[in-house]
């Protein structure tokens, strides 16, 4: 049976929307310029009566919503110390992107046998990456702050022995929209368990995050990246449909790259873990801004993986 390892991360375990599109932009630009409210919410029919068309006013409102939500970005930039303010990802798209299984990782007989895709890219034309999140070891509350004062979306994969001595801590997390995810009860090496016992880590992650959090997952990342096709096998007897892996990894103080050219992809999955000073140079708000300062500098957006699957 097929092993796929990531070469990229160690086995050994250390650790415990809106972008504007261009007319409506224009529109909203021009709600801003001097006389044009004016202009756009009067009309002068044939007979000389008034007509108030109050989509001027809803136009207006809508750009007075745009200034503030910049302004309070900006304003929490500052306050976070990024070097940029981060960019807005555009709305997701209407119609999924078809999400295959990445050249080199698939196991026997994968798509013939309905298998979930393993993916290290998701496939768009957009400038956009997707933050993730592994483990669950590190619950350091500034970084949800952070988070939500900066309206980053990320995605959580969580493994139950280092989350269920403070199962509240998710549940806030969750609260502020993010997903939590399937990432094992005890992150083994899964090729080295049989069927069984693979099941169980993977089914037994589902039973508990949906005891504790009202959902059932259906995204999953093994741990080290390491599967076979009795992984994926059990992965989706327990209701997975997709398993992303990742393309860059990010800490505290540097990146670490999957391809040649050392370089962030449109659509590109980062891997980051929940960590903090015992197992890195710093601290969870310093790996989101060493994140966040690269992929803004670079043109980047942060979206949201689930909205593209």
């Amino acid at each position: 049976m097929r092993v796929v390892v990531q070469n990229d991360k160690s086995r050994v375990f250390r650790s415990r929307r809106a972008r504007v599109r261009g007319g409506l932009a224009l529109l909203a630009v021009a709600a801003l310029g001097p006389g044009c409210a004016r202009a756009s919410s009067e009309v002068e029919p044939a007979g000389g009566q008034q007509l108030q068309v109050p989509a001027a006013r809803a136009l207006d409102a809508y750009a007075a919503g745009l200034r503030a939500a910049h302004t309070a970005r900006v304003a929490a930039a500052k306050r976070w110390g990024l070097r940029r303010v981060p960019l807005t990802a555009p709305p997701p798209p209407a119609k999924k992107p078809e999400i295959t299984t990445r050249d080199g990782f698939e196991v026997d007989d994968h798509a013939e046998r309905g298998l979930p895709p393993v993916f290290t890219t998701v496939p768009t034309e957009e400038k956009i990456v997707f933050l993730t999140i592994d483990d669950g070891d590190e619950k350091d509350p500034a970084f949800l702050r952070m988070m939500s004062d900066l309206k980053v979306p990320y995605t959580a994969f969580l493994s139950d022995y280092l989350v269920k001595d403070d199962y509240a801590y998710f549940k806030k997390m969750q609260a502020r929209g993010v997903t939590l995810n399937n990432h094992t009860l005890n992150h083994p090496y899964l090729p080295g368990l049989s069927y069984a016992a693979q099941k169980r880590e993977i089914c037994g992650m589902q039973q508990v995050i949906r005891e504790r959090y009202g959902t059932r997952p259906v995204l999953f990342r093994p741990p080290f990246g390491n599967y076979n096709e009795d992984t994926l096998l059990a992965a989706r007897s327990c209701g997975i449909t997709h398993v992303p892996i990742w393309n860059e990894e990010v800490f505290a103080d540097r990146w670490d790259y999957r391809e040649w050219d050392r370089e962030i992809h449109r659509g590109d999955i980062v891997l980051t873990h929940f960590r903090g000073r015992e197992d890195w140079p710093g601290t969870m708000p310093d790996m989101v801004r060493s994140f966040l300062d690269k992929v803004t500098a670079e043109g980047y957006a942060v979206a949201r993986l689930e909205d593209y699957l």
